[in-house]
């Protein structure tokens, strides 16, 4: 007899890593996926799957939608809860980021709570929960959040409800907290760090990208699309006993780089005329956001859990300038 399938929902798959993490299931005929977000999503091009893939477009803010997406998944073996508004977007709209999330993915657990009693959860948390004042060197896991954000703060409140739902049994979670993704394909995007991307991606498609602050020694934690894709697979089939009954978030593995090392990069593999692409324009509430965030964050845990990490900055440039060549 073939395996039973497992049922899993990525919800905000209109987004980047719901596709990214679907692109890598669907390749398994083990999965069976509900895809989900406001705006329809697509089944990635090229999967050996794609009929293992449901589409259901809808608001997830509203419970009659919640209640016909959680019935849809029966048996549901997991749930990625991706959707969100990003950091600039949250900063702007103060009571959207309150309803998406926070009280949304509140709302979901709840659903999941009694439904599904048990059921494997991986919530998309963020470094932003991490705000100044913050030590030198890299941020380990003994350091308390601080956010300075509203988006970093929703997080942090969300992970807190994660945590206790997960300590009585209600749920079996992680909450991730993402590093920013570089280089993301496609179009900018209303987060803070979308510039860290778009000063790769934008050059090499001859386009301008604005980079919003002119120190070229300030610091980001990134990893890349293939080893958050690679580190998702292996956080869905994690012991749970791996961490604390009610200390569930990881700090997911990246590296940290300065947008000089990244335009070192650029000009190394894209040519020293992309450069020319880049303009540097001063803006303060951006450039408050950013620095709010940790430059580096220790890997040890995640590494210890079986994760993985780039090499460095120049890989990651590397790895996007070849990607266009295929």
């Amino acid at each position: 007899m073939s395996p039973t399938p497992k049922n899993i929902i990525i919800t905000g798959a209109g987004g980047f890593i719901g596709p990214l993490l679907a692109a890598r299931l669907l390749n398994d005929p083990d999965y069976r996926l509900i895809l989900t977000d406001l705006v329809e999503p697509v089944v990635p091009a090229g999967v050996k799957y794609p009929q293992n893939a449901t589409i259901m477009t809808g608001d997830i803010c509203d419970p009659a939608f919640v209640s016909s997406l959680l019935e849809a998944a029966k048996p549901l073996s997991a749930i990625f809860i991706f959707h969100g508004i990003m950091s600039a977007g949250s900063e702007a709209n103060w009571d959207l980021s309150l309803r998406v999330n926070v009280n949304s993915v509140r709302d979901l657990l709840v659903a999941l709570k009694t439904t599904y009693p048990g059921v494997r959860v991986i919530y998309s948390s963020s470094q932003a929960v991490y705000g100044q004042p913050l030590p030198s060197g890299a941020i380990s896991d003994s350091v308390t959040p601080t956010p300075e954000g509203t988006y970093g703060a929703h997080k942090l409140l969300t992970e807190a409800f994660v945590n206790d739902m997960h300590r009585r049994g209600f749920i079996d979670a992680f909450s991730l907290r993402f590093p920013t993704v570089s280089v993301r394909p496609g179009r900018p995007t209303n987060a803070a760090s979308s510039f860290l991307s778009g000063m790769i991606r934008e050059p090499m498609a001859g386009e301008k990208c604005v980079v919003p602050l002119r120190d070229r020694s300030f610091r980001s934690f990134l990893c890349s699309p293939g080893i958050l894709q690679e580190n998702l697979v292996r956080v869905l089939g994690m012991e749970s006993e791996k961490l604390p009954r009610h200390i569930r978030h990881i700090n997911m593995p990246g590296i940290s780089a300065s947008i000089q090392e990244l335009r070192d990069a650029l000009a190394r593999y894209g040519g020293e005329e992309r450069l020319g692409y880049l303009v540097e324009e001063d803006d303060l509430e951006l450039e408050r956001i950013l620095r709010s965030w940790a430059p580096e964050l220790d890997t040890t845990t995640p590494i210890r859990l079986g994760l993985v990490k780039d090499e460095s900055a120049d890989a990651l440039v590397k790895q996007y300038v070849d990607s266009l060549k295929r």
